[in-house]
């Protein structure tokens, strides 16, 4: 993998990590105001996306070590 790669992958595990962050608080906002568990439910679903996205790329990132 080049260094260019590499560089866009910890480009997107950023903004990926920034966006979880969000929904996180997002989420919180939303249990503390009473929102309809519904959608609480759907962002919680999307912010396990983003994880799962997250590390994807790290997993890109990081070689195995097969010892």
């Amino acid at each position: 993998m080049s260094d260019q790669d590499q560089a866009d992958i910890r480009l997107a595990v950023a903004r990926l990590k920034q966006e979880h962050l969000d929904f996180d608080a997002a989420i919180q906002a939303m249990i503390q105001v009473g929102c309809d568990q519904l959608r609480v439910q759907r962002m919680k679903k999307k912010k396990l996306i983003i994880k799962d996205k997250l590390i994807e790329l790290e997993d890109k990132i990081i070689p195995d070590i097969i010892a």
